[in-house]
């Protein structure tokens, strides 16, 4: 049998668990946020992606109930949230420095939220066991944070503000602080503990391989809109503009004009050399300009031209970035502009084919580009 995909936003029948419903937020002159509609469903892991000061964390805070919008309504199961205060919204936030009570243990900053609470003493001994469990702390419920290490203190947080089970946890940059093999072994633990609790998480980062990793969608974000939301398999083959594929791994973009040729276009990109070929389902205009985005990946590198492919260019290598288990090549081509292509690292560096100035050929499939109109 197959495994039935996570996809809520594509059922009709689903009903979001948070509205933004033309969400405007202004701080004098500045908008911060710009009339943002979307929708955000239960059990989702959702990432806020985009560079500083793009309105993420305005957009968490909004959810939170540190601020009120300016404009519009955002809905938390199908209730306004606007009049609620932040204590009593069924939302939870962890902030990047984790906030942890220096004075208190383990057990007892776990416990804190539920003691505030007015929970019985067993009620509150259940639970605080149950989240030091999940978070797989058992062993320094008696410690205080400074005698614990930063990725043992984040999971300390985490438990702490899933102890109250709230409907949804914010997240602001919540491995920031982590080392990057830490950072990696805490992504896999954030959706493990996601998936467990069925909890809706909301993730706020600028580090678009940890959104890529986490979400179920990411929201790529540029000057408080959102650009595209969508499963990160989408984000990264199929990018709505240049900005998010260019802000999503790596990618080379080459401008020309389109005209139409077989199934798709032909880009026109330098005075003087052959066209490339995009078989991409898009509508351009006859001579309009358009944009070929190519991840390194799709590019293979050869040092004859291949017979089979109609996109074939050559070119000089001018850098190489190595990184251990793959090899980038920044290749010039005609027009003087740079291409990247991936190749693995299956041999020796002392057995390698290419190297700096080599004149080498750059060739990729009919299907392999993304044609984009901005």
């Amino acid at each position: 049998m197959g495994q039935t995909v996570f996809e809520p936003w594509n059922d009709p029948h689903e009903k979001p668990l948070i509205q933004f419903r033309n969400v405007t937020k202004r701080f004098g002159d500045f908008t911060a946020i710009d009339n943002q509609t979307f929708d955000i469903y239960a059990q989702e892991f959702f990432a806020l992606l985009g560079p500083s000061g793009c309105g993420k964390t305005t957009m968490m805070r909004m959810l939170a109930g540190f601020e009120a919008p300016t404009e519009g309504t955002i809905l938390l199961g199908g209730q306004d949230i606007a009049p609620i205060p932040p204590n009593k919204r069924a939302v939870n936030m962890m902030f990047q420095s984790y906030a942890l009570f220096p004075h208190l243990s383990v057990w007892d900053n776990i416990a804190f939220g539920l003691r505030r609470d007015r929970m019985s003493k067993d009620a509150v001994a259940a639970r605080v066991e149950e989240m030091l469990k999940l978070t797989r702390l058992e062993q320094f419920a008696a410690r205080k944070p400074h005698q614990i290490s930063g990725g043992q203190r984040q999971r300390v947080a985490l438990a702490r503000s899933l102890a109250k089970a709230p409907k949804l946890l914010l997240l602001d940059e919540p491995l920031g602080a982590l080392d990057a093999k830490l950072r990696q072994a805490t992504q896999f633990e954030l959706m493990d503990i996601q998936e467990k609790t069925g909890t809706t998480f909301v993730i706020v980062t600028h580090d678009q391989e940890e959104a890529m990793t986490v979400a179920s969608r990411v929201a790529v974000m540029d000057e408080g809109r959102i650009v595209q939301a969508d499963t990160p398999a989408r984000i990264y083959e199929n990018p709505s503009t240049t900005y998010v594929a260019d802000f999503i791994g790596d990618v080379t973009i080459l401008t020309g004009r389109a005209a139409r040729a077989d199934a798709g276009y032909d880009v026109h990109y330098a005075e003087g050399a052959a066209p490339l070929h995009a078989a991409f389902d898009i509508d351009l205009a006859e001579g309009e300009t358009c944009h070929l985005a190519l991840r390194p990946e799709k590019v293979s590198i050869t040092a004859e031209r291949p017979e089979d492919r109609r996109n074939a260019v050559q070119g000089k290598i001018i850098d190489i970035a190595y990184l251990g288990n793959l090899s980038t090549y920044h290749v010039e081509i005609a027009g003087g502009r740079m291409v990247k292509a991936q190749a693995a690292n299956t041999r020796r560096l002392s057995r390698r084919d290419f190297t700096w100035e080599d004149t080498v050929w750059l060739s990729w499939s009919d299907t392999a580009a993304v044609l984009l109109r901005e």
